[in-house]
């Protein structure tokens, strides 16, 4: 039973194996639409009714597949505890979990469904290839995130002392200049709010230079590494 069911639910080159993960990756889509259409308004109720057929059937196929896997693991504690694992338990704890609360009262929860979307990663070679160039790359993408954060509370401390006085209403704070500084360095720039005074312009000006870059580093960081991701499969093939 262990063997087959650990044919069954880890990738292979078996028809059965192929089989069940293409109905796990139509599961996870076919789930995703149907938590999209709740949300239409004035849905009739046997339409409710359908979608929760649906969305029970997928969690009891979605629960097969988490079990299974616990059980043909040879480390069960690291699987359970694994990036995969974590995304398995998480599409379909907020099924259970609406047995024992209200999720209208907690609508947060009903949003951990589309953690689905990542169970897409375990069956398609291009998003694992993704999912290793991240991991690859997390040293460097951890360094560029503290650096990003030192430079958006520097802008932030930067254009309270420019505006502060010009524009008390909304640079009343280093913290309500946080929320500049934030579309300004990812060169978003609502312009709800703007400096008025040359200093807070011209200092604009080199926080939007430095915008343009951090926008750029990331992109660099992950191409790079995700064509050395490629690059090996590459080789085997």
């Amino acid at each position: 039973m262990k063997n087959y069911l650990k044919n069954l639910v880890e990738p292979n080159n078996s028809k059965r194996s192929k089989r069940f993960a293409f109905f796990i990756q139509f599961l996870i889509i076919l789930s995703v639409i149907t938590f999209s259409i709740e949300t239409l308004p004035d849905l009739k109720p046997q339409t409710r009714v359908v979608l929760n057929a649906i969305e029970a059937f997928c969690v009891v196929i979605f629960t097969f597949e988490y079990v299974s896997r616990i059980f043909v693991a040879d480390n069960k504690p690291k699987f359970i505890f694994s990036f995969f694992g974590i995304i398995d338990l998480l599409a379909i704890l907020p099924f259970y979990l609406s047995f024992g609360i209200d999720l209208r009262s907690l609508r947060l929860l009903r949003m951990f469904r589309l953690f689905r979307l990542f169970k897409l990663v375990r069956y398609n070679k291009a998003m694992k290839h993704f999912a290793q160039a991240m991991i690859a790359a997390k040293e460097q993408i951890i360094l560029f995130m503290i650096i990003t954060l030192m430079l958006i509370y520097f802008a932030a401390v930067g254009i309270y002392y420019f505006e502060n006085e010009a524009q008390p209403e909304h640079f009343t704070s280093v913290f309500d200049s946080l929320w500049w500084s934030i579309v300004t360095l990812t060169t978003v720039g609502y312009g709800d709010v703007y400096p008025i005074t040359v200093g807070g312009r011209i200092f604009t000006f080199f926080i939007l230079l430095i915008g343009l870059g951090i926008v750029a580093i990331p992109t660099g960081i992950i191409s790079s590494s995700l064509t050395k991701a490629v690059e090996p499969s590459s080789e085997e093939e």
